[in-house]
């Protein structure tokens, strides 16, 4: 399937922007070392310890959240929240909160090449 990203990646290189040094869909994709899900019920079972009188509210279970833990170690976060139970799909809801939590990750790799090319 083609992503926004894609699109977008397609165009650069059409473009010519490629000249210089950059950062690329692939170089984030390399630098994410895990990548972990859980729904907001999850969260709040967990620091329960599992154990809750009652199951956690519903709109809990349509909220999605993603951490991606980066190669250095920095931890990125993305979530997505579905407003009707009826459309909720964890698969949708995990690929918009990925897609969340990899745009917060062009900044910072973005601000990390452009020290090394202030330095060099």
């Amino acid at each position: 399937m083609t992503t926004p990203t894609d699109n977008l990646e397609a165009a650069i290189v059409a473009a010519g922007a490629t000249k210089a040094p950059r950062i690329t869909p692939a170089d984030i994709e390399d630098n994410i070392a895990s990548e972990h899900y859980f729904t907001g019920a999850d969260g709040v079972l967990g620091a329960a310890g599992g154990h809750l009188p009652r199951a956690p509210a519903l709109e809990l279970q349509l909220l999605t959240f993603c951490v991606l833990v980066l190669r250095n170690g920095f931890t990125v976060t993305g979530q997505s929240a579905c407003a009707s139970p009826e459309n909720f799909n964890f698969d949708i809801g995990r690929r918009i909160a990925r897609e969340n939590a990899i745009a917060s990750i062009w900044p910072l790799m973005g601000y990390e090449l452009r020290s090394k090319l202030a330095s060099a």
